[in-house]
């Protein structure tokens, strides 16, 4: 249960923050002692927008590469279809609230042009991880799945680092180089729609930048 602890932690930190910062007391502006609605949206659209971005960050730059350069590969695969569907999930729940959040601050008819797009990057991001947690993930994990009883079966690799048995026996075996083929293709649809949604959430660090008074 040390996962309950750790949280708990955070969670004790989280309200520190909030009942010692100046939006909670001392604020003249406000009154003391009350905490205005659009803080605490503002507050859930920062965190919900910090953790899809750092989410995606980590997961596409850092931690993939650095399993598939030290892990065996079948063991690599089967434990990124076990973090895929977490992933997509938690990132597609995370830019609903964001779309949510700041559709509420910035509500449509009253909104600049500039806040209009940034709600459209907003619901691409939380689009394009929709598509790859319904459509490309399953597609390519079901794809996998196939490529390693192949490859276990009959030829008894997989328990190796990188691609380079894969590659020599797909020389001479049509079946796998087909598979090969076949997977590329989805994973690459995937991480295109990946890549999409980093970037999208990417236009959106950029608006809250020029936002920010340091």
């Amino acid at each position: 249960m040390a996962w309950i602890t750790r949280f708990l932690a955070a969670l004790a930190f989280f309200a520190m923050g909030v009942i010692f910062s100046p939006e909670t007391f001392g604020s003249k502006s406000d009154g003391e002692g009350s905490l205005k609605l659009s803080t605490l949206v503002k507050l859930v659209h920062l965190l919900s927008f910090s953790i899809a971005w750092g989410s995606a960050l980590w997961v596409t730059f850092i931690a993939g590469v650095i399993m598939f350069k030290n892990m065996p590969r079948h063991q690599f695969g089967n434990l990124q279809s076990k973090m895929f569907p977490a992933y997509f999930s938690m990132v597609g729940i995370c830019c609903a609230i964001s779309v949510a959040s700041f559709g509420y601050l910035h509500p449509w008819k009253s909104s600049s042009t500039a806040e209009k797009y940034q709600l459209g990057f907003l619901a691409a991001a939380l689009t394009f991880n929709l598509i790859n947690l319904f459509v490309f993930s399953p597609m390519t994990l079901e794809m996998m799945k196939q490529r390693h009883k192949v490859e276990k079966e009959e030829h008894s690799i997989g328990d190796e680092i990188g691609w380079s048995k894969n590659k020599e026996v797909a020389k001479v075996n049509p079946k796998l180089a087909a598979m090969n083929k076949k997977f590329g293709m989805i994973h690459g649809l995937s991480s295109l729609a990946n890549i999409m949604a980093y970037g999208s959430l990417g236009m959106h660090s950029w608006y809250l930048a020029s936002k920010l008074n340091l």
